[in-house]
């Protein structure tokens, strides 16, 4: 227990309190009074334009690798403090599964975009997709490329994920070179304070990278700009009146919301009582039914099961919440903490009663609920309700209220149609789940229920120890919906990085796209006056470095031993094939064989040098045949350069090089082309 403090925030590089009393905040198990927060007084002009000017300047002379490298430490320093940040978590009602889940969450999110950045250049920016070649001589030519946005992101989180909410979020801002200003729901502020308070403490991040308000966002979006992104969690009814500011239109500012959903979860026709995949099923549900007390904006509010197995779930999901001990989150014994508050359990029983003009209680009480190590009344407790609604397809509540709590509806299907017409009428899901064993009633469900889904799980005994289940958002993979779960995106791995990015279309001379992008384009003119580039250590070498290689003579003998060198007889290399009716006029070298030839051009290998090792091959393609007497010569350009970071002190220090390999024959046309990674030393 902690006593009572006033929140603070943490702006233009300082803590400040607001000023008057402000809102007060409540121990959620025991009811009493623990903090209040105020954000009265505070300029949030000021606050926005201190990020876009000390912090995004700061963020944006910084490479994708610098910034990972920094998520990377800040994910370490707050490793260090968990104890701490998991005695303040209890107080929001959370179990110690319950924290893990947002605090080592949070923290997994940063180590997962800090490990993302060996998928971006060592650079500041990056292209994105292919080159275009856009005139017949190939000296004018069009790419994207990728920028961070000059303005801040600001992030309105809601108050079930106080640590994850604010660390899945920045942690993508940052790596994309954009800071942010976070406004945590109130009422669990003070644990998004704990956590900033580590951080900024830490001094990993460059003054402005992150500022924290807690309490009323006031005219915050009133002062946003066409260069910011705003973020926002919660209620629908509540992004749709942010989303509509007037500022936000006037200044197109970008809107991502991710909005509470009537999410599902379907019951494979297939599956029976007594398969693994019921006892998966059940365990699903009531683990979404109470993780969070069922504050999740990815919970199971829907459940869809065969008509003939209604009765069968009914009674298997009653005797697992049974098994739910629900009290104070510091006993070992409970498995089910308390609601966020007071205002979060009389809101949850209120929607209860909206969905009660078409369901049943079957499972559970809004009145009263048995508590372990802990008063019932003073905490926000609940027990999990089970409703059952007979006949979804003519109700409309089922598929229209959320109950933010422990609370999921039962309903029956009479066949995959009917379940996949049931799920779209929640317009718009972050997730829904199919427990089957049938490829074909999965492939169904996911191509027709997917376009009102954001996410869709396949469940079933092969994946189920590995999976993370329903209710699991994951950095790689994409956290939204489209309707009423928002439709918007969070997370998602490099797309994710590119919201808080301008594309903006490059067109000029390969040339000019060369030295823009710092990426070598074909076409572009090469250094050749220099040394062998595999003479040169990684800091030597320069985009575009070139060496144009002697001519190989390719023969009929040559391709004979490499087919019986490598096994490859296909009847295209082989002499006495009749051609007609194939591609090729004669016999044909191998692909693999022409670009061993290649390797045997462009390699030096006659003394050791900085190239350490062959690290891999990037789009190859074959382009042209190649016949016998045709004369085979290699360009060979250095394209793009990666730095590494070391693992051990004793670790070589490298980086790595992509090359372009163009393989050229007699006649100057391109017989084929490869992109080549070495692993080249460093000389310091």
């Amino acid at each position: 227990m902690i006593a009572m403090v006033t929140v603070e925030n943490y702006i233009l590089g300082k803590w400040i309190k607001g000023d008057g009393d402000g809102q007060s905040l409540y121990n959620a198990v025991t009811g009493e009074t623990i903090a209040k927060a105020s954000t009265k007084g505070l300029d949030f002009a000021s606050i926005l334009t201190y990020a876009r000017e000390k912090g995004n300047p700061a963020l944006r002379k910084m490479s994708f690798h610098e910034r990972g490298l920094m998520l990377r430490a800040l994910a370490i320093h707050l490793r260090e403090h968990l104890d701490e940040l998991y005695r303040i978590s209890y107080q929001t009602g959370a179990t110690k599964a319950d924290s893990w889940v947002d605090i080592e969450g949070g923290i997994g999110n940063l180590f997962s975009y800090a490990s993302l950045r060996r998928k971006f250049p060592d650079t500041a920016y990056c292209l994105d997709g292919e080159n275009h070649q856009l005139g017949k001589a190939n000296t004018f030519m069009g790419h994207h490329l990728l920028i961070p946005k000059e303005g801040v992101a600001v992030h309105i989180n809601a108050f079930n994920f106080p640590v994850w909410g604010m660390l899945e979020k920045i942690a993508v801002n940052i790596l994309a070179g954009v800071p942010a200003v976070v406004k945590p729901a109130t009422v669990t502020s003070y644990l998004t304070e704990a956590v900033v308070k580590k951080i900024a403490a830490s001094g990993i991040l460059p003054n402005g990278a992150l500022q924290l308000i807690c309490g009323s966002a006031g005219d915050l979006l009133d002062q946003v700009g066409s260069q910011d992104v705003v973020t926002f969690t919660g209620s629908a009814y509540t992004g749709l009146i942010l989303k509509s500011g007037k500022r936000i239109l006037e200044q197109n500012v970008p809107f991502t919301m991710e909005a509470d959903s009537l999410n599902c979860i379907v019951l494979g026709e297939d599956v029976t009582p007594g398969m693994p995949e019921w006892d998966i099923f059940i365990k699903e549900v009531r683990k979404e039914m109470t993780t969070k007390c069922g504050q999740k904006c990815t919970a199971i509010r829907r459940i869809f099961v065969p008509q003939n197995k209604l009765e069968d779930v009914h009674i298997a999901l009653g005797k697992a919440l049974a098994q739910t001990i629900i009290g104070n989150p510091l006993n070992e014994k409970v498995r089910m903490g308390s609601l966020a508050g007071e205002t979060q359990r009389v809101e949850v029983k209120e929607q209860v009663q909206k969905l009660l003009a078409s369901s049943q209680i079957i499972y559970g009480s809004i009145d009263s609920v048995e508590v372990l190590d802990a008063d019932a009344h003073k905490g926000a407790f609940m027990s999990p309700v089970l409703l059952l609604n007979e006949h979804p397809l003519n109700s409309k509540e089922v598929h229209e209220v959320e109950a933010f709590g422990p609370v999921s509806t039962l309903m029956p299907y009479n066949s995959l149609d009917e379940a996949i017409v049931l799920a779209k009428m929640g317009k718009g899901s972050l997730v829904s789940s199919i427990v089957t064993t049938d490829k074909r009633m999965a492939k169904e469900y996911v191509l027709e229920a997917g376009s009102h889904h954001g996410r869709i799980l396949i469940l079933n005994e092969s994946c189920a120890k590995e999976s993370t289940g329903h209710g699991s958002p994951l950095p790689l993979l994409v956290h939204g919906g489209p309707g009423r779960a928002g439709g918007g995106e969070e997370m998602g791995g490099v797309r994710g990085v590119k919201h808080y990015m301008q594309r903006v279309a490059i067109q000029g001379s390969p040339d000019m796209i060369t030295a823009v992008s710092n990426v070598y384009q074909p076409g572009a003119t090469g250094n050749t006056n220099t040394i062998h580039p595999f003479k040169k250590y990684f800091e030597e070498l320069e985009i575009g470095d070139q060496l144009l290689t002697g001519k190989r003579l390719i023969t009929s003998e040559d391709i004979n031993r490499f087919a019986d060198l490598s096994g490859d007889h296909f009847y295209a290399h082989l002499t006495n094939t009749n051609f007609s009716g194939t591609m090729f006029e004669k016999q044909v070298a191998h692909g693999y064989f022409v670009m061993s030839i290649a390797a045997g051009l462009f390699v030096d290998s006659y003394e050791k040098n900085p190239v350490l090792l062959n690290y891999g091959i990037d789009e190859l393609r074959f382009t042209k045949p190649v016949y016998p007497g045709a004369e085979i010569h290699i360009r060979f350009t250095c394209k793009e350069k990666i730095g590494q970071e070391k693992k051990e002190t004793t670790d070589i220090d490298k980086g790595i090089v992509k090359w372009l390999v163009e393989m050229i024959d007699e006649t100057d046309e391109m017989v084929g082309v490869a992109t080549i990674l070495t692993m080249v030393e460093k000389k310091s």
